[in-house]
């Protein structure tokens, strides 16, 4: 039983320390929303676009290198749009954007859950895969918990986004070597003319009209970049990470509103 379930047992309410946990627990898959007439600017978003309208600001998070890594995840089919992927994946589940010149793989066989590897990928497919970075004093988790700290309840959260092609052919980079935090720091792959931006957390949870409370400094690429399968592969599993990160997540629809979207300097 968790502390917050101890706690509205014992005093028939929770303290503003459990709210916030309890708020924060569903960030992953966007189950903590507002009314997007309140909102602040929102994620993701097309970055080759620099208009926005949205008049909530707030200070730019610090650089990776001087916060600490609380996530990583990832979600099949790229969330932002830009000119190195900028082709519509279509519609369904799935939605999303693929690197330029890249083919929708012929074996769907991947999308059934296995027992190894990543659930919901295979050689051909584009992901976007998001570093999640906090202010607060913590190491790294399981979803975006991870991120906040009972005492550190409204951190600064930065995210670095990379966009991959997988390939299968031996080509592509070895995410071994952009996930290894053993020396405490994360090695994140060099973004190609990366956009920086004021924006909020994603995910499909957020589909249905409502947008996050969360502001995020997002520093995006621009252009893909190739990914060995196998080497994510090795990667998954509950067992394998400290995210218990088994699988591609779903991607938000891109956000087109400018009352929405945060200028971009």
């Amino acid at each position: 039983m968790t502390y917050c379930k101890v706690e509205a047992l014992m005093t028939g309410a929770l303290s503003a320390v459990c709210v916030m946990m309890l708020a924060t627990s569903a960030l992953a898959g966007g189950g903590n929303k507002m009314s997007c007439a309140k909102a602040g600017p929102q994620a993701p978003r097309d970055i080759t676009k620099m208009v926005g309208g949205n008049s909530v600001s707030f200070p730019v998070a610090p650089s990776s290198e001087d916060m600490n890594l609380c996530d990583i995840h990832f979600h099949r089919n790229a969330e932002h749009r830009a000119s190195g992927y900028s082709k519509l994946a279509g519609k369904g589940d799935h939605k999303g954007y693929v690197c330029n010149g890249s083919k929708e793989p012929h074996d769907r066989s991947h999308d059934k859950r296995g027992s190894s590897g990543c659930v919901g990928i295979a050689a051909g497919d584009t992901i976007e895969v998001h570093w999640v970075f906090t202010s607060c004093d913590v190491k790294p988790g399981p979803t975006l918990n991870s991120c906040f700290t009972k005492t550190c309840k409204n951190p600064k959260l930065r995210v670095e986004a990379r966009v991959f092609n997988l390939t299968d052919d031996g080509s592509g980079a070895n995410f071994a070597s952009f996930s290894d935090y053993s020396s405490g720091k994360v090695k994140v792959p060099a973004a190609v003319k990366p956009v920086q931006y004021l924006g909020s957390t994603t995910g499909s949870g957020y589909n249905d009209g409502t947008c996050s409370p969360f502001q995020v400094t997002w520093n995006v690429t621009s252009d893909c970049q190739s990914l060995e399968l196998k080497t994510i592969n090795n990667w998954c599993g509950k067992t394998k990470n400290a995210f218990a990160e088994d699988h591609a997540h779903g991607v938000r629809m891109l956000v087109t509103d400018r009352s929405l979207l945060s200028s971009i300097k």
